[in-house]
């Protein structure tokens, strides 16, 4: 159904394609966001996009990309889906290969995102620790999850 594959080469028309997906995934799940907030974060989306050291991308048979996922070490740092392709398993195999290729057991999560901690919960990622502010300094306080073993 989805082919996921690793992005070595990161042209522009690929980064602003992904940085699409970003903007449509996070107006469905990102609410805590205000305009303002978005418009803040898109350069240093931008920029991760650019500088994750693993960019994992997810098509469609018509090579459409539908999400994409970066890892760090064993870190899971931005995981993304369109919302026309959420809810259908897409994120489910982006982590079990996240989980099998790369062995990420780490991901932060949005308190605020209450869908995206159940997802990463039925994943097997519980929670140890919590900031009150995200890794910018602002006050979206973060949920720190570890895959439990």
């Amino acid at each position: 159904m989805w082919q996921i594959k690793a992005e070595h080469q990161r042209s522009q028309k690929l980064i602003k394609t992904l940085a699409e997906i970003w903007k449509e995934s996070v107006a469905s799940t990102h609410h805590f966001l205000t305009e303002e907030d978005k418009e803040k974060l898109y350069p240093l989306v931008l920029e991760a996009l650019k500088n994750v050291p693993f960019l994992l991308t997810a098509h469609k048979e018509d090579n459409e990309i539908l999400g994409f996922m970066g890892i760090e070490g064993h870190k899971i740092e931005m995981l993304f889906i369109h919302p026309k392709a959420q809810k259908q398993g897409l994120g489910k195999c982006f982590i079990e290969h996240a989980i099998n290729a790369y062995r990420a057991e780490f991901v932060d999560v949005n308190e605020q995102n209450p869908g995206a901690f159940a997802f990463y919960q039925k994943m097997g990622f519980a929670q140890f620790a919590r900031s009150e502010y995200d890794d910018l300094g602002n006050h979206f306080p973060l949920l720190h999850l570890k895959l439990k073993k």
